[in-house]
């Protein structure tokens, strides 16, 4: 930050009476800067020590927290963004439960903003809701939120359907993004759209939004024929800003009281999605009746960033697995997958080998790529669900794969 601090005055320096040029005052020496890889390795050694922790003493951990915390804060006050991208990319090839910590942190911090209202602190965050929509021939970009009262609509319903308090105000982003412009938007460049965003719900008068209109980007690619049937990624985004105590948001104490509350929001946002369909095929085509809307869960902004990049490589993964089971002309109930993970030229990856019942050699094989700090338990048993909607005589889990393509200490799937 700028040090707009007058220099502290030394002693008293006397020109030389014999010199004609009065002596040049010594100018103040530059603060240096940390070493950006030194700052990533902080961050990283940080969230080590508190995963890494064995019968935490309660107050060291939660001071560890908060000082990881700060640390995350002061990088994005500070816009090193390439710190916080590159401890996280150590982290993944450091130990998977402290590159999730970190990347929760850093991404937790990035889509969240603290605002003093008076005597009132305020929070505000960033929101987005990932939604498959399917069609023929493909939205149209200058079709979307072109109805005023439509537009205003799908933001009041939030507060009216129960997903936001009587004291929390929402605002959406005019524009429906595709995963490219999500992608673009980096940690302080969200921060940036949060600060101005908590502005202008502050402010009567117009508020200048440069950061927000900068991630409104033509969407990428998406050039169907006017028969193709389509289904296309998008993202609603908007801003909530609540009081920071606000005790609609308050998970409780208690596992059951915990799962209790989720259960309700999770069953407020369904009713949602399945009351505001009609509003927002309004709002995002001149023909209604002729879009499909799927809708994945409203959370932070990355973590709705990755529930969408999620499901689209599982939807990918499955179109290949279907084409592959096309290709061997016969019923999938004479064929089982085998499901293991490996490492395929260098990196992780889930694989999926496909067997006739009678036994022999595999029929085909997929690999669907795999996240360095992604839970594996949680990775496998999304795949094999998955796979179990296909309808295959039955998937199974096997430690990984011989020479041969056999499967290794194979067991039959049973889903929880």
């Amino acid at each position: 930050m700028p040090n707009n601090k007058r220099p502290a005055k030394g002693p008293s320096a006397q020109p030389n009476r014999r010199s004609a040029t009065p002596a040049k005052p010594a100018k103040a020496a530059k603060p240096v800067e940390a070493d950006p890889d030194e700052l990533a390795q902080n961050l990283v050694d940080l969230a080590l020590e508190i995963t890494e922790r064995e019968g935490p003493d309660a107050a060291t951990l939660t001071a560890r927290q908060e000082e990881l915390a700060v640390l995350v804060r002061r990088m994005l006050r500070r816009k090193h963004d390439d710190v916080l991208y590159g401890a996280i990319e150590v982290a993944k090839y450091t130990d998977p439960d402290c590159c999730r910590l970190l990347r929760e942190r850093v991404e937790e911090e990035a889509a969240t903003y603290h605002v003093r209202d008076d005597e009132t602190e305020l929070e505000i965050d960033a929101f987005m809701i990932p939604l498959f929509v399917h069609s023929t021939g493909g939205l149209v970009q200058d079709d979307v939120f072109r109805d005023d009262a439509d537009f205003d609509a799908l933001m009041d319903s939030f507060r009216q359907s129960g997903l936001a308090s009587a004291a929390t105000r929402i605002v959406l982003v005019r524009h429906l993004y595709d995963l490219d412009a999500v992608d673009r938007i980096r940690y302080s460049h969200l921060q940036e759209m949060l600060r101005e965003a908590a502005q202008a719900l502050r402010s009567r008068k117009l508020v200048a939004t440069p950061a927000i209109e900068a991630s409104m980007r033509p969407w990428i690619g998406g050039d169907y024929e006017p028969e193709d049937e389509a289904m296309e990624l998008r993202f609603l985004l908007g801003f909530a800003l609540k009081p920071a105590d606000d005790p609609f948001y308050k998970v409780p104490s208690g596992e059951a009281a915990s799962d209790a509350y989720f259960e309700g929001r999770m069953a407020r946002y369904r009713m949602w999605a399945g009351s505001v369909s009609p509003l927002l095929q309004r709002c995002l085509s001149r023909h209604p009746a002729e879009i499909e809307l799927n809708f994945l869960y409203q959370d932070l902004f990355y973590g709705a960033k990755e529930q969408g990049v999620g499901e689209l490589s599982m939807l990918a993964t499955l179109a290949e697995v279907n084409q592959k089971l096309e290709d061997q002309q016969r019923p999938p109930d004479r064929i089982k997958a085998v499901v293991a993970p490996l490492e395929a030229n260098g990196e992780p990856v889930l694989r999926i080998n496909l067997y006739p019942l009678d036994g022999g050699a595999p029929l085909a094989t997929v690999d669907k790529p795999l996240d360095l700090a992604a839970h594996l338990e949680a990775e496998l048993e999304d795949l094999c669900d998955a796979l179990g909607t296909v309808g295959l005589d039955g998937v199974l889990l096997a430690r990984g794969f011989d020479a041969a393509g056999e499967p290794e200490d194979a067991e039959p799937y049973l889903s929880a």
